[in-house]
Parts: structure tokens; sequence; C-alpha cells
């Protein structure tokens, strides 16, 4: 069984550090494709909005009350209030509608 996990870690290991080095070794000029430069400017935007979204929608009792305050934070980042504006309405809109619901 342990010898399983030690092939498991030596593999994850491997991916990990071909994804790493392969770009480094592989692409050694500028990227002039504007698509291929417009494609790695937004990765960790996608991979940052990936990994949290998820879990905005599961952090409350119900789905409903967090889907009600995304879009109400959305709402209020389009209108250009600051982070600590936007996570308290965000927080007062989950509480109000878990009250409700």
């Amino acid at each position: 069984m342990t010898h399983n996990i030690y092939i498991y870690i030596a593999i994850m290991v491997g991916v990990t550090f071909l994804i790493r080095v392969l770009p480094l070794t592989l692409i050694r000029k500028q990227i002039k494709n504007r698509f291929l430069q417009s494609f790695l400017y937004y990765v960790p935007y996608v991979t940052l909005a990936v990994m949290t979204f998820p879990a905005i929608l599961e952090a409350t009792q119900s789905p409903i009350s967090a889907a009600i305050a995304l879009v109400i934070g959305l709402v209020a980042a389009w209108f250009n209030l600051g982070l600590f504006k936007v996570a308290a309405i965000c927080c007062a809109v989950v509480l109000i509608t878990e009250f409700f619901i």
C-alpha cells in the first residue's frame, strides 16, 4: 500500500517539474503572437476565478443566499466600491438572506 503512495508522489513531482521547466527551456524568445500573449495574460485571473467561484457558492448554508450575494457583490464591484465595502455588503446580504430563508 505505501509502495503505491510513493509512486503517486513521484508522478506528481515529475508532472509538476515538467510543467514548470518545459516552458522555460522550450520558449527562449519573446512571445510575439498577440493571441498567445493575451491568453497567457489572463491565465492567472481565470485560475483564481475557477478556484474561488465554487467556494463562494458552498460557503453558506444555502446556495441561493450565496448566489444573491455574488450578484450584489459583482454590482458593487462594478460601481468601483473598495474591496472592504464589497466584502461587507456581501456578508450583510448573506446574513439577511439566511435570516429570511
